[in-house]
């Protein structure tokens, strides 16, 4: 995101500031000095959110399928012993005592009931909806284990068809397959609840007796309400009475503060940093801007969301196969007069069918290249912007927080004095200790930017005494009996005084590149002036360069000017910039990449990044960015170093090939398997038995398991960039 003063914590609206509070209007960017706020924005707790967007998992969370896997574990153990094919293939004799023959049929059952209830419900609805997928081919085969099963144990048929076991592993390895993927996955409304969290729970309307704390459902449109200094507006309105510096940054993109006045409009969400102000409400709930910012997001979401991940098309592939063969099967050995041999051969194929590798494959992939990633400093939120990134384009970069630092740094002292050049130094070093001293009492960013940078030059720092906000114009104390302000041009202006010539050839430059820039006025006298800049993260450079020498497209926004966004980008040699942009033109850049036949990359640290992350193929949010970024988002960098972000393609392309190996052989073992399940090779005597199959199949879970372990020996370091 472009600048937020305070970050992504929400103050509570009654919560005031500080009294030693000041604001300069600066050319280029206001700032205002205002404390730290205490985070009170919640989190849902880690792992219980539900997944939206991915239909197998529709309304169920990790913590069920943890619960469930772990209960059939349990009872999977004596089930797996007492069962006799089992027992016959290790060559042991279970112990024999009154009902123990009953223990597999039993436990089997609990089971398939409670463990393959969320597989039995998401494969009707897939059949349903007549998109049949992974749910609906564990549901076809732990249903029809189940079935034969309790044939072969009630003795009916004289069938031999005894696939507890088979059904006691089947289904918690697939909760577990399942339980580990959704740890992988994200939560898409964990970005709407953010939003949601920026508006204070309470505001102060009000009313001919003074004002009443009334929670934001009270609210009317046409009330008056009162923001004290530190507080988020809780509705969009106009200023009605005061004037205040607002933190819009959220909102516009925008680094530095605006100056509202009576007859401006001030929208939900921002933040009154100095003064209170009455503002008569005209929109909210779902009329305000930051509902409209939030509709952006659910529906960036919702599109993103649509892409079939690769198990999911392995599975309906397997399922129709499956099924097909099945039929076949039957007709084909009934019409050989075996409809004994029909039977089991076609219940052979369908429970075969879902092999344990196919639902491991992926998630144990995933679960690793997580574990991967986040030692590199990458965290992976959800499952298909792993498997996007390997087809980025082109990256598109936030400015201010992401490339740049977001915090300004004082680039260049000037003073109004001409002479030698150790006159001009000594000149330079009294213009920047007196702004030092003026702002040692404040604890703005500007302020701090210019007490560090007179501290780092090894200049002494006067005593100032009567520091004094001059709100909208700058700040002024006494140095020496002598009267030292500090401000923009409209400190300038209220003073009646003119910039030096001598001076104005610097802060021209200063202005053209977008910096910020302030005046330093010893009583009557402008002695200089100093200009900040958000300065560029030295790893930008080498981050842009390693993503073109991939052949991977590097874009930027920002809600900033178009001179600063220019300088930036120059310097930085950027392919594209797109300057000046709002929240919900964020968006539309996003998607005019992609109307450009180009995947999408969003990298971004704030509340107006939000939709744009969820827009985008693949959401890259800053970990020190805002809540809403990073729950917007499918991949979170826990650092800010923007070379991460070539972290995250070596991962993506070296976890791809292991899915698609993965789900080669599980898919190959089933196109193998089934034909000799279904008995092609009868005639040469070959025909897999119901034994041999659970045996193959158990074997290509350990293949599968073993191909995703080497996935440990790759190295990711965002400083090497070879």
């Amino acid at each position: 995101m472009d600048h937020q003063h305070i970050g992504p914590a929400v103050r509570p609206a009654n919560q005031a500031v500080d009294a030693g509070q000041h604001r300069h209007e600066a050319a280029g960017s206001g700032h205002t000095s205002k404390g730290t706020p205490s985070p009170d924005a919640g989190h849902p707790p880690d792992g219980d959110h539900s997944v939206h967007g991915h239909g197998q998992h529709a309304g169920h969370s990790v913590a069920m399928f943890r619960d469930r896997f772990w209960l059939t574990l349990i009872l999977a153990v004596p089930v797996v012993f007492f069962s006799p094919m089992f027992a016959e293939l290790l060559g042991y004799e279970p112990p024999a005592f009154p009902g123990s023959a009953w223990i597999p049929p039993v436990f089997g059952t609990v089971i398939f009931l409670y463990g393959g209830r969320p597989f039995l419900k998401g494969g009707l609805s897939e059949l349903r909806a007549r998109q049949p997928g992974m749910m609906l081919l564990i549901a076809m085969a732990i249903s029809v284990a189940f079935i034969a099963s309790w044939v072969t144990s009630l003795g009916i048929g004289g069938f031999d068809l005894d696939f507890w076991w088979e059904l006691a592993l089947l289904v918690p390895i697939m909760l577990l397959g399942h339980w580990i993927e959704m740890r992988a996955l994200g939560s898409a409304q964990g970005a709407l609840d953010a939003l949601a969290a920026l508006l204070p729970d309470e505001a102060e309307r009000v009313t001919a007796a003074g004002t009443e704390t009334v929670s934001l459902a009270e609210l009317r449109a046409g009330d008056t309400i009162l923001v004290r200094p530190g507080g988020r507006m809780p509705a969009d309105g106009t200023v009605s009475g005061g004037q205040a510096e607002f933190d819009e940054s959220m909102i516009t993109g925008e680094s530095k503060t605006v100056l509202r006045v009576p007859g401006d409009p001030v929208v939900a969400g921002t933040i009154a940093t100095d003064n209170s102000v009455r503002v008569r409400v005209s929109a909210i709930g779902e009329d305000t801007a930051l509902a409209g910012i939030r509709r952006l997001v659910a529906e960036a979401q919702a599109s993103s969301s649509r892409a079939q991940a690769l198990a999911d098309r392995a599975a309906a592939f397997l399922f129709y196969f499956a099924a097909g063969t099945g039929v076949l099967t039957f007709i084909f050995w009934t019409l050989m007069g075996s409809v004994g041999d029909a039977v089991t051969r076609t219940v052979t194929v369908l429970v075969i069918a879902c092999p344990h590798a196919l639902g491991l494959a992926i998630p144990l992939v995933i679960a690793i290249s997580t574990e991967r990633a986040a030692r590199a400093g990458v965290l992976i939120k959800n499952r298909m912007a792993l498997e996007r990134m390997r087809t980025v384009d082109v990256v598109l970069f936030d400015k201010t927080g992401t490339l740049t630092r977001g915090e300004p740094e004082l680039k260049e002292v000037a003073a109004a004095g001409t002479g030698t050049a150790a006159g001009q130094d000594a000149a330079q070093n009294t213009v920047l200790g007196l702004a030092a001293a003026v702002e040692a009492d404040s604890e703005h960013p500007l302020a701090r930017s210019i007490v560090a940078a007179a501290r780092e030059r090894g200049l002494k720092i006067p005593a100032a005494d009567g520091f004094t906000s001059l709100t909208g114009r700058g700040v002024r104390a006494t140095i020496d009996g002598r009267m030292v302000q500090v401000g923009g041009p409209a400190l300038l202006r209220e003073l009646g005084l003119q910039e030096p010539r001598a001076l104005a050839a610097s802060t021209g430059a200063w202005l053209e590149r977008g910096a910020a820039v302030l005046h330093v006025v010893d009583g009557g006298t402008v002695l200089g002036a100093v200009s900040l800049e958000d300065a560029v993260r030295p790893e930008s450079y080498q981050a842009v360069r390693a993503l073109q020498a991939r052949g991977i497209k590097v874009a930027m926004v920002t809600g900033d000017a178009l001179q600063v966004a220019h300088a930036v980008a120059a310097g930085l040699g950027i392919d594209e910039v797109f300057a000046e942009v709002l929240p919900a033109d964020k968006d539309k850049k996003v998607a005019e990449l992609q109307g450009r036949g180009l995947k999408v990359a969003m990298v971004g640290d704030g509340v107006n990044d939000s939709p744009a992350l969820a827009r985008a193929e693949v959401g890259i949010a800053i970990g020190g960015g805002t809540d809403v970024a990073v729950e917007s988002a499918g991949v979170v960098l826990a650092g800010n170093d923007p070379r991460a972000v070539l972290s995250m393609l070596d991962l993506s392309e070296a976890s791809y090939r292991k899915m698609w190996q993965n789900l080669v052989w599980a898919t190959g073992y089933n196109i193998i398997s089934v034909p000799l399940a279904a008995g092609v090779l009868a005639f040469a005597g070959i025909v897999l038995s119901p034994a041999a199959g659970a045996v193959m199949m158990s074997a290509s879970t350990i293949v599968v398991a073993l191909n995703a372990q080497l996935l440990r020996r790759l190295k990711l370091n965002p400083a090497d960039l070879g």
